[in-house]
């Protein structure tokens, strides 16, 4: 099995700012993390990242928010998605 794309969403908004979500289903956990999905959230502006989830060959499950790299406890892709959506929002209405 190669990995399979299961999401990928793409949005810009009127302020510059651009949020992409994409989302894999990979034959193995990628190292760092013990589930079969890959995936890379985004929300910022060109050369600023403001929020973002990833799990990053080595890395794991991890977040970005405000600067800080912190861990990230992955369960599922709808708790992972609407855990960033979130994130997006507080840092939309701050």
């Amino acid at each position: 099995m190669k990995a399979r794309l299961l999401y990928s969403f793409k949005q810009g908004y009127d302020d510059g700012a651009t949020i992409e979500m994409m989302v894999w289903e990979v034959p193995q956990p990628v190292a760092g993390s013990s589930h079969r999905y890959k995936y890379r959230l985004y929300y910022g502006y060109p050369g600023k990242r403001v929020v973002g989830y990833d799990n990053e060959t080595g890395k794991g499950d991890h977040r970005h928010f405000e600067g800080e790299e912190t861990g990230y406890e992955f369960s599922s892709v709808e708790k992972l998605v609407g855990d960033f959506l979130a994130d997006v929002k507080a840092k939309r209405t701050t």
